[in-house]
């Protein structure tokens, strides 16, 4: 009697889908792909909903202020940038970045009709798609399809499962929390099976050896890269830390990804927000510190350009917890060696002219996304983003 399995079941049973190694077949380089040019992009997600007014701070704002009487932040808890706006001061670890000239504050980034569910707003600003339209691609996957040979560790996540920012229609990113872990979910024996078992014209078997293809291709890739090469250092010992000392790894060892995608969650701050928010901020200062030491070090940082971002921002007025609630618009910054003008890059929040109570948004999110295709990688972005969007001056 013959037994059948089911796709899922199988890649549960072997741990692939765990893994996040539910990656396409390799696909021959079309015409228009290019060798990697060095650059990268590493995108770091504040996930829950991060407070920009309490992270890019319109200190000397009395309409701040009076919205936020109890988590308002002023005097010794803000390093002052210019005489309206300053950081938070648990952001002090990336002051040297700041100040050596590699980082750009853009302001009320957002889009039109704003959404504020954790999971729609994300899935938004990960497809690069507008409010109402529902797109089951990323944009980064997209650019994977257009303008990449087809291999996963091209765009990797680190993390359990692939963000939908990297699938792409044709082409996927790979998503791991440890490389060793990856090389040994590929060396699993029920898949080494399925992998020799002769092809057939059953798509389930079809589908699993490609997987498995897939697997072992990129693990042999990343452990021929990470093979006796010597740990890095000098990163904190946090989960965020990890990660980006992991990315670290990847870029030292030659591994020519030309994205990387790491996250740091707990940003959904109702309730008691500044002791949590100021813990997570420093988490994250002091994590993107200890990458661009170690880039600028190894000779990385000219070739790297690191977006942060949050789903959305909190509304102005602070609740009756303490806390803040689901907002809209929001500052993204970037840093790397490729900042051209760097500081803030356009007006803080106008407090007056609020809409239900968020801060409007004056840069669409797309925006940034196209500067950082067009202007660092040095590709079109109308079709990855469906649409044009004009580029910033970062």
């Amino acid at each position: 009697m013959q037994h059948h399995i089911s796709r899922r079941r199988f890649l549960q049973q072997s741990g692939l889908l765990s893994a996040s190694l539910f990656v396409p077949q390799f696909l021959q380089a079309d015409s228009g792909n290019t060798p990697f040019s060095g650059k990268r992009v590493i995108i770091i997600q504040l996930a829950g909903g991060n407070d920009g007014l309490n992270t890019v701070v319109p200190y000397q704002n009395d309409l701040y202020h009076k919205a936020r009487p109890g988590i308002g932040l002023s005097g010794s808890k803000v390093i002052a940038l210019n005489d309206e706006l300053a950081w938070n001061q648990k952001m002090e670890p990336i002051r040297d970045i700041y100040e050596g000239g590699y980082l750009t504050i853009i302001n009320n980034v957002g889009y039109p009709n704003p959404n504020r569910s954790h999971f729609r707003s994300m899935d938004i600003w990960q497809s690069a798609s507008d409010s109402d339209d529902y797109l089951s691609t990323g944009w980064v996957g997209r650019y994977l399809d257009n303008y990449c040979s087809g291999q996963p560790h091209e765009a990797i996540a680190l993390d359990e499962s692939l963000p939908l920012a990297l699938k792409g229609k044709q082409h996927k990113g790979l998503a791991f929390t440890d490389p060793n872990q990856l090389v040994k979910q590929s060396q699993i024996p029920m898949t080494q099976q399925w992998a020799d078992t002769p092809a057939t014209h059953h798509t389930e078997a079809s589908y699993l050896r490609s997987v498995r293809s897939s697997t072992l291709q990129s693990a042999a890739y990343l452990e021929e890269k990470l093979g006796g090469f010597q740990w890095v250092t000098g990163f904190p010992m946090t989960d965020f830390g990890k990660q980006l000392q992991q990315v670290a790894q990847l870029i030292t060892a030659g591994v020519e990804a030309q994205f990387y995608y790491v996250s740091l969650s707990g940003f959904d701050t109702h309730a008691g927000q500044n002791l949590l928010h100021g813990r997570l901020l420093h988490q994250y200062a002091k994590g993107m510190d200890a990458l661009y030491r170690y880039l600028k070090d190894k000779g990385e940082w000219k070739n790297t350009m690191v977006l942060t971002f949050s789903e959305f921002g909190r509304r102005v007025k602070e609740n009756a917890s303490g806390g803040t609630d689901h907002g809209a618009a929001n500052p993204v910054w970037l840093a790397g060696g490729g900042i051209k003008n760097p500081g803030i890059l356009n007006d803080g929040p106008d407090l007056d002219n609020l809409v239900e109570g968020d801060v409007a948004y004056s840069v669409d999110f797309r925006q940034v996304y196209a500067t950082l295709l067009e202007d660092w990688l040095g590709r079109k972005s109308n079709g990855i983003l469906q649409g044009k969007f004009g580029t910033l001056k970062v």
